[in-house]
């Protein structure tokens, strides 16, 4: 983060001084979380579901805190006084990179998506970062795409930073054009238009316009990425302003940069990459036939930011899994394979992880499918379960295990499809899982974990993969 005064803070916050002199600096990082303050940080006091802030803001001075951003005074503790410090946090975003972009060109890069965006922003690093250099290239880690996580990662920047990668997400309309606002877009990805937080958004057209914020959201003489192949997405090219540059990535043969004779092998796809009369074969690492739309985004923004195509294709070639539990592959000494996807699931996610599984174990290996619950999908929970165990059957996945009453109806639509038994079993929570597979897992099995991260299935992946040693 570039250096600020106390005063600066409330200046960008519309916030008072309260304890703390004008002058007072903060040099260090901007946190919410405590336990990461360093000498001369922000901490930032926000009232969550289980714990407050404010409770912990003393302790966060005493470990050298410079300042906190609070929504009250508190004794003996530096503060900026606001009147919501979640807002606070974005308007504190907002003004750090307005400053960065008058005195340097900084140009921010943002994904959003139904799926796909944190492969996507992790691509974007590998592709952008050696050509501008690594330090003037700056990524959120992990799934920072919300009001808070957004904000905290455009405050990472520093006056070295020439490129910001943000991925924004959205469980409400609005929310995209909040967090443009907060750091308007130079480049705008839209991936896809799918079925996350159904119950949310009542319906996938509302989702679409949510997700086509992103599109308006655009600085002017910007570019909008959208994805050729989702035809909802494709009609978000009406609604960019004028003089915003519209390119598009797909397989279809009118897309600007595109990917044709894909094929999988081992679950790794490759094709050959075409854009700007360049063509050339890419191999990917990432597991799943699915990563062919986030690498064409990812290479059209790369492209259209100076990356040379050669670049590209060989950067993209060489990239792996850089976010965890995002179809993570490890081969364990015992002969099982695990494919980690357990960082969260929706309808669209759940059939892409399943088809990859398929492939993978081919005709030789067994096929396990560990399944919970996708939250978030309100009247269609029902409906959306049963045909995810549906298609395990037609998929021809060996053994279902389902857990947690969230995702019952997935074990009940494997019970109902074709003539399958005791190939799927439901179990009631993560220790019954864990005992099923213990005495089932053998050598040659191919095991698939995939969940809403709510559902904390994570722990089991972590368990299965730390067997590997």
């Amino acid at each position: 983060m570039i250096e600020l005064t106390a005063a600066e803070v409330a200046e960008a916050t519309g916030g008072t001084l309260q304890g703390v002199a004008p002058g007072t600096a903060v040099t260090g990082a901007v946190v919410v979380d405590s336990r990461q303050v360093v000498p001369g940080a922000l901490f930032v006091a926000l009232a969550g579901e289980h714990a407050d802030g404010h409770d912990f803001a003393a302790g966060a001075v005493r470990d050298g805190a410079a300042l906190v951003l609070a929504a009250r005074p508190l004794d003996g503790v530096p503060c900026v006084v606001v009147d919501d410090v979640q807002t606070a946090l974005g308007e504190l975003a907002r003004a750090v990179l307005a400053r960065l972009r008058s005195r340097a060109e900084v140009r921010v890069v943002a994904v959003t998506g139904s799926v796909g965006k944190t492969t996507t922003k992790d691509l974007l690093g590998r592709l952008l970062a050696p050509t501008v250099g690594e330090d003037a290239v700056v990524v959120p880690t992990g799934s920072f795409n919300n009001e808070v996580g957004l904000p905290l990662t455009v405050l990472r920047a520093t006056d070295a930073t020439r490129l910001l990668v943000l991925e924004m997400g959205a469980d409400s309309p609005g929310n995209i054009a909040d967090l443009t606002r907060i750091a308007p877009p130079d480049v705008g990805i839209v991936l896809a238009v799918g079925t996350a937080h159904l119950g949310v958004f009542g319906d996938v057209e509302t989702i679409a316009r949510t997700k086509a914020e992103m599109v308006a959201g655009v600085r002017p003489g910007g570019v909008v990425v959208l994805n050729a192949d989702d035809s909802r997405v494709a009609a978000m090219a009406s609604g960019a302003a004028a003089g915003t540059e519209v390119v598009t990535f797909g397989t279809i043969s009118s897309a600007t940069v595109r990917a044709v004779q894909v094929a999988v092998d081992g679950g790794r796809a490759r094709f050959t990459l075409t854009a700007g009369g360049g063509t050339a074969e890419v191999a990917l690492r990432l597991v799943g036939a699915h990563h062919v739309t986030n690498a064409l985004a990812a290479a059209t923004a790369a492209l259209r930011l100076g990356v040379p195509f050669d670049a590209v294709v060989e950067r993209l070639s060489a990239a792996t899994a850089s976010s965890p539990h995002r179809m993570a592959v490890t081969e364990r000494s015992d002969g099982v394979t695990v494919l980690d996807d357990s960082y969260n699931a929706n309808p669209d996610s759940m059939r892409a992880a399943l088809r990859t599984l398929a492939v993978m174990a081919g005709r030789t290996r067994r096929s396990v499918a560990v399944l919970g619950e996708m939250r978030e999908l309100g009247d269609v929970a029902r409906t959306e379960h049963d045909a995810i165990g549906r298609l395990a059957v037609r998929l021809n996945v060996k053994r279902l295990v389902v857990v947690g009453e969230g995702a019952y109806h997935i074990h009940e639509g494997a019970q109902q499809e074709g003539s399958w038994g005791d190939e799927s079993v439901f179990v009631p929570d993560l220790d019954t899982a864990r005992e099923v597979l213990a005495g089932e897992l053998t050598d040659g099995d191919v095991v698939l974990v995939k969940a809403s991260n709510g559902s904390g299935l994570w722990r089991l992946a972590d368990e299965l993969v730390e067997a590997a040693g």
